[in-house]
């Protein structure tokens, strides 16, 4: 098998900011592996609060470029990469170079009936609440959208953001800026705006809920989960789980991730890490078991990649193979 990987940068159409962090571009890491006349690739952009890069991702995939080039196995994969962006990348293209090389859609692999989705749109912090209520009054084709939180003035930008789109569902993502005591604050702070979720309100490693905690506004782990290893630790707390392939490392963990969360009675999300197409095509297939999506990275970036992703008012419609898979 022929092996090749690069590094890809697509602009942003502004900045995309959350808690403590900002993004300009989405940086990625898109792998290839060609034989038998078909072509299968796999794009990831890592782990941030991981410190993974594309260029740590780069050096971990051309470390086992000899065992890629001689033919590997998705399960050999799980043995050779940790879980993260590196992985994910190889293994997206894997799945990909065997549904073409075997003439069968990914779902017909899976066996599988796909439908269209509907992705949440991403309401990123801004300086004020006015700001991020006018994004999301442009946004008014969007009926689901994920409002990223600090904590700065969380309630009073929340509110501006409900004020604005009284019709959509909204989501609430923290990235880890809340303390327990900022938690309640906002669940009590927001009761009334019918938040249908909130995502990561503490820090990874230090997600110690109080004993008496309960919540009325379902709870959902994404950096405090990252692949089956760390579920069997999760908070009895946490109501959902959201799969990203970057944290999983790949479609292969995530679906074993995705079938450990539905037998212990969670629900799922699919999220994403910003990056075009490519990168979304594979997390679409988590996204037929999971109660909310979030797969709006190419809505982001001021172009994708040809036969990408099509979204239409906040619906995601099914893909090709001339995508991926």
């Amino acid at each position: 098998m022929k092996f090749s990987a690069h590094i890809e940068v697509w602009p942003l159409i502004s900045p995309f900011r959350i808690s403590g962090k900002e993004w300009l571009t989405a940086d990625a890491l898109v792998v290839e592996l060609s034989g038998d006349g078909a072509i299968g690739r796999g794009e990831a952009q890592g782990v941030y609060y991981l410190d993974e890069t594309p260029e740590t991702m780069l050096q971990q995939v051309e470390g086992i470029s000899d065992r890629l080039r001689a033919g590997i196995t998705r399960e050999a994969l799980l043995e050779l990469l940790p879980s993260g962006g590196a992985r994910n990348a190889v293994d997206c293209a894997l799945w990909d170079w065997e549904a073409k090389q075997s003439g069968r859609t990914i779902w017909e692999l899976l066996g599988m009936e796909p439908k269209p989705v509907t992705t949440v749109f991403t309401i990123g912090l801004e300086a004020t609440p006015e700001a991020m209520a006018e994004k999301a009054l442009k946004a008014a084709d969007c009926p689901v959208l994920k409002v990223k939180l600090s904590s700065d003035r969380p309630v009073e930008r929340l509110k501006a953001v409900r004020a604005a789109r009284p019709d959509a569902e909204i989501v609430v993502d923290a990235n880890q800026a809340w303390t327990p005591a900022m938690l309640q604050e906002v669940i009590e702070g927001v009761k009334d705006l019918s938040v249908a979720m909130i995502e990561q309100p503490l820090p990874r490693g230090n997600d110690r809920f109080p004993d008496d905690f309960s919540s009325p506004i379902p709870i959902a782990a994404d950096e405090s989960c990252l692949d089956t290893r760390e579920f069997e630790t999760l908070s009895r707390h946490y109501d959902i789980v959201n799969i990203k392939l970057d944290k999983s490392g790949g479609l292969t963990e995530a679906l074993r991730l995705a079938e450990a969360a539905k037998a212990a009675g969670m629900e799922l999300m699919t999220g994403n890490m910003v990056g075009t197409s490519l990168a979304m095509a594979p997390a679409f297939v988590i996204a037929q078991m999971s109660r909310f999506v979030d797969l709006d990275g190419p809505l982001l970036l001021k172009y994708d990649r040809p036969n990408g992703l099509r979204f239409d008012k906040g619906r995601v419609q099914v893909f090709g193979p001339e995508l991926w898979g």
